[in-house]
């Protein structure tokens, strides 16, 4: 197994849901961590939870935002081991509903930011030949269901994006991993009514919590260095597939 005390990482979409319970997860394992997200004051919050914690308050969509994360990793603990990618928004709805303003914000957050990270913190980790970088993508990125096909395309864009770059590092010790969470209890669901939220729609009895993804990515992270999980799906028991 690989040891993460020590480690460093970059977590996006931190000040809420999967990202803030993966902060809590790499620390109580002694990860040193960097933190991003757009309200600073739950970043700071966060932070003063945790033992070894930087954070960078920002848009995700600035172009330049996801070199200072990778900046801010080496300048504060010397190193980056790990980056979770993990920024999203959701919108979803029938064509006569859909909100296009959100859903072309929820492209650029989903697709363009988060190719952004990818490419960023994958270049540093091929130059010194190791790393793994993880991408919150979702059930949604493998399959599709009335009213969210902009959402699970922006999903499939994360899977396509790493199977060719995984395709691309085969010959370094650079991994990349997808979780693939089903329905998970979280802000991302805030904005929808009662009667268009999935848990309804789809009769999910009890949906996972954040800790239930943050204990698979956790796993992802330990396996030993022979060993590569190129993606995690996982769901509620009660989430038809």
């Amino acid at each position: 197994m690989i040891e993460l005390e020590g480690r460093v990482a970059i977590i996006t979409g931190a000040t809420s849901g999967i990202g803030t319970a993966l902060a809590r997860a790499f620390d109580r394992r002694g990860m040193r961590l960097v933190l991003t997200g757009r309200r600073e004051d739950r970043l700071q919050t966060l932070a003063g939870e945790l033992g070894a914690a930087r954070t960078l308050a920002g848009d995700i969509t600035d172009p330049g935002l996801p070199q200072r994360l990778v900046d801010e990793a080496l300048s504060a603990f010397g190193r980056l081991d790990v980056a979770c990618n993990n920024a999203g928004l959701l919108e979803f709805g029938t064509i006569d509903e859909i909100d296009l303003g959100r859903m072309a914000l929820m492209v650029r957050v989903n697709v363009e930011a988060a190719f952004r990270v990818a490419y960023t913190v994958l270049r540093h980790f091929k130059a010194q030949n190791s790393g793994h970088l993880v991408n919150t993508s979702s059930i949604a990125g493998t399959k599709v269901r009335p009213t969210i096909g902009a959402y699970a395309g922006t999903k499939h864009a994360i899977e396509a994006m790493a199977q060719s770059l995984r395709l691309e590092l085969a010959e370094t010790n650079v991994r990349i991993s997808n979780i693939q969470p089903g329905l998970t209890s979280t802000e991302i669901f805030d904005h929808l009514t009662a009667d268009a939220h999935p848990r309804g729609q789809q009769g999910i009895t009890e949906p996972l919590t954040p800790e239930d993804i943050a204990r698979c990515v956790v796993f992802m992270l330990e396996q030993p260095a022979h060993v590569h999980i190129p993606a995690m799906l996982v769901k509620p028991q009660s989430q038809p597939l």
